[in-house]
């Protein structure tokens, strides 16, 4: 017959095994899920074999921790292992070059990622922390409660990557894989405490051969917590977003010439950056192009807008090819030339995307990177990285023509769909302005640089850079209302409006042009970073507008009699130096500083949102967010406060009448013997009252006053349970008070701390509530003879 610590560490291995099914979805290949549970196995076996000698169980827990260290040594760095086997210096050096290639990993590969060397190790070693956890709690200190936190943390972090709409099945897995870890541990307990003496009996059900009551009802009840913690959520207000959720996933790429590209915004917090003196130059240009006022570098774009911010779609990436098609929707009437420009950037600064002037024809570059065609980008794959590269371009000058732009045909209903959608929650002011500014306008050219007009000339707008960066659907309202902003703000006000409005839109991010230097090179500084709207015309394709005043340079299109090269308007943008620079670019989780100041290399990558003021959460909202925390709070000290509540009924006042002397009696004892349960005296339904006082006299060590006081109360039992008339009680609640304060005396400090935290005789409210369930099961029955209601049996 297996023993109950057996049952026990294997229900742990399961549990773990369960809630690690929650990783499954974040790569490509199940393969590591096997190694780690046949490791996971070994793991476990160790520290039963551990526990069966017995060892002590700090020595248990390190058996386990050197098994552990030799099965990842065997696994993955057999190479590097003295002797094969053991972990030393080279080892260990190795892992950790395998975590930080998978970290990198993570960072870039979208879900599912490929199990590189690096996230296989990542995943293998994290479910065998998880299950070493999960064994010492449960097992070796036989705690399974607190189990339950390194199981909700491995849930969790898969929870918090995984967007595939089938959350809820892990969810249900990990659960039922805790529920089964606390019932086999509950089970091994009530076995061992016999019949409790405490009351009639309670029903049928308690005659039936088996598990204990509690542990036949709490497979009921765990069923139903399962059920109410699957459909309460659905009432909760969601928790989005964020670095971990699935918009924030970091760039990705697939193997070889395929997969799937999910990046993250690459603005960062602009109005720090902006206020930052560092101004070092990031990349030194060279180029062909006779105007370096255009010569914008982009990085990215970004087309999905669901109401608080622009963010890249997902999007398929391939080979680089020997020669980029040509960009969408240009036509053979534009004008254009093809240009080369050379980047070198500087070895400090490391960013995942590559800067290329749009729209590119050809990149001469060295590394491993993939092409994305939708938006003609590259981004690196394998920890592939701007940092130290010197590259070629050759990109398209197109110069269109005010007359062209005007006379643009409708794009296609395709584009028109894609780049128009709006989300519901833009607040209405938004098109109503739009359609202001333009009122009067003859095409969508016209219509655009109206728009671009009014940020930048007539609209008494003001870049600032202490506006408030934040989130909400009212921030592009409050940004056309207050006119102060950065960048960021004008882009993404000028494309939203422009979709308002039927033009298709999204928000370029890269670099503005830098500042010529006396040996005909460009210099590009960090805070040279910007984001500008491209608008799409058929016949032209995607055009670049300027509409943060003061900063990049107005497009010679949307400007009325300047001839190329020529000076511009001052009032506008312009290519000169600027005082205070656009923005600080975006930096890849690669970047370090290599001698530098690293303080410049320190920036997240969260999406980019409009200022917030004051449409915070709702009052229900918060409401049911501090319900939510307060029930998260109470569950685990529910115990300790029913036993509280039900000291204080037993031994408050009740009648003086002869009627009430049987239930004080009865309520006084029954105090007793929970205090003494919940100090580990197990109660004992064979015993007569006078055996059971003398039971937790011996057991719990009681001597002079508190042993009488006990005896006191069983010789009342016994008066109410067997005299005619019983003589009154006296004292009955001082005498259990002294009784209980010489148990508490007696017992060791984790024996005391357990009794008020984690009291066995809780276990009464469990078999409330299964007499509850039958007593209703039953009167139903009795209502409707020929109703069937099902039960559980164990034969």
């Amino acid at each position: 017959m297996i023993s109950s610590l057996a049952r026990l560490t294997v229900r742990a291995w399961a549990a773990t095994l369960l809630a690690a099914c929650a990783l499954l979805p974040l790569v490509e290949s199940a393969v590591w899920i096997f190694q780690a549970a046949l490791l996971l196995g070994v793991q476990a076996g160790v520290g039963a074999a551990a526990r069966r000698v017995p060892l002590a169980r700090p020595l248990t827990v390190a058996a386990q921790v050197v098994v552990t260290l030799v099965l990842l040594t065997l696994l993955f760095a057999r190479e590097h292992a003295v002797a094969g086997l053991i972990p030393g210096p080279d080892a260990l050096r190795f892992f950790g070059q395998l975590l930080e290639q998978g970290g990198q990993d993570v960072n870039r590969y979208a879900i599912p990622a490929p199990l590189s060397d690096g996230i296989r190790l990542m995943l293998v070693g994290g479910v065998l922390v998880i299950g070493l956890l999960v064994d010492v709690l449960a097992v070796t200190f036989r705690s399974a409660a607190p189990a339950g936190l390194p199981l909700l943390a491995l849930y969790s972090v898969a929870a918090g990557l995984t967007d595939n709409g089938i959350e809820w099945l892990w969810f249900l897995l990990a659960a039922a894989g805790y529920l089964m870890l606390l019932l086999a541990e509950g089970r091994d307990r009530l076995s061992q405490w016999g019949r409790v003496f405490a009351g009639p009996p309670r029903g049928r059900s308690r005659e039936t051969p088996g598990a204990p009551a509690p542990a036949r009802f709490g497979h009921r009840i765990g069923a139903v917590a399962l059920g109410i913690a699957l459909v309460v959520p659905l009432a909760l207000p969601a928790m989005d977003g964020g670095l971990l959720g699935p918009n924030g996933r970091g760039v990705g790429a697939g193997v070889g010439g395929g997969g799937t590209i999910s990046a993250v915004n690459p603005l960062v917090s602009l109005r720090d950056s902006l206020n930052n003196d560092d101004d070092r130059a990031v990349f030194s240009v060279r180029t062909e192009m006779e105007n370096t006022s255009d010569l914008y570098l982009r990085i990215v774009s970004l087309d999905d807008f669901d109401g608080t911010t622009w963010k890249p779609s997902k999007r398929a990436i391939t080979q680089v090819p020997e020669g980029f098609p040509a960009p969408p929707g240009l036509g053979p009437d534009v004008e254009f030339s093809e240009v080369g420009t050379s980047v070198s950037v500087a070895k400090w600064y490391g960013q995942t995307w590559l800067p290329m002037p749009y729209p590119p024809s050809r990149v001469s570059v060295q590394g491993d990177w993939r092409y994305e065609p939708v938006g003609m980008t590259l981004v690196g794959d394998h920890g592939q990285s701007t940092r130290g590269l010197t590259y070629e371009v050759r990109s398209l000058d197109v110069r269109p023509t005010a007359e062209q732009l005007a006379n643009a045909p409708e794009a296609s209903a395709d584009l028109l769909r894609e780049y128009t959608d709006l989300p519901d929650s833009l607040p209405s002011v938004v098109a109503e302005t739009a359609r202001d500014v333009t009122d009067g306008a003859k095409s969508d050219y016209d219509r655009a640089v109206m728009l671009q007009d009014w940020f930048t000339l007539s609209g008494d707008f003001q870049y600032d850079t202490d506006v408030e960066v934040g989130s909400g659907s009212q921030a592009i309202a409050r940004f056309l209302e207050n006119k102060r902003g950065f960048c960021v703000h004008y882009s993404f006000a000028m494309a939203s409006m422009a979709r308002s409005l039927g033009i298709p839109a999204r928000i370029a991010v890269g670099f503005a042009p830098g500042t010529p230097q006396a040996d005909g090179t460009v210099s590009v500084a960090m805070r040279d970073a910007h984001a500008w709207p491209e608008l799409y015309f058929e016949g032209v394709g995607w055009t670049r507008f300027e509409p943060t005043p003061t900063r990049g340079s107005t497009p010679d299109y949307t400007v009325q009699d300047v001839e190329d090269n020529g000076p511009a308007d001052p009032a506008r943008p312009s290519q000169a130096e600027p005082a205070d620079p656009s923005a600080q670019p975006s930096q890849s989780t690669d970047c370090r500083a290599d001698g530098s100041d690293p303080g410049s290399c320190e920036s997240e990558s969260p999406q980019a949102a409009l200022p917030a003021g004051g449409d915070g959460p709702k009052w229900h909202v918060v409401l049911l967010w501090a319900l939510a925390g307060l029930l998260v709070t109470a569950l685990p000290l529910s115990p300790m406060l029913w036993r509280t509540r039900m000291r204080a009924v037993r031994l408050g006042g009740r009648g003086r009448t002869e009627e009430d002397i049987a239930p004080r009696v009865l309520a006084a004892w029954e105090e007793l013997t929970d205090t003494a349960w919940d100090h580990g005296i197990v109660p004992d339904e064979s015993l007569t009252p006078r055996g059971a006082a003398d039971r937790i006299v011996r057991t719990g060590g009681l001597e002079g006053e508190a042993a009488a006081s006990v005896r006191r109360l069983a010789g009342a039992v016994e008066q109410v349970l067997y005299a005619p008339r019983p003589g009154p009680a006296v004292g009955l609640a001082e005498d259990v008070r002294r009784a209980s304060g010489a148990l508490r005396d007696s017992a060791s400090r984790a024996g005391r701390l357990r009794a008020v935290l984690m009291p066995r005789s809780a276990v009464r409210v469990v078999w409330a509530m299964s007499d509850r369930w039958a007593s209703l099961r039953d009167r139903v029955v009795a209502l409707r003879p020929d109703w069937h209601l099902p039960t559980r049996q164990r034969g």
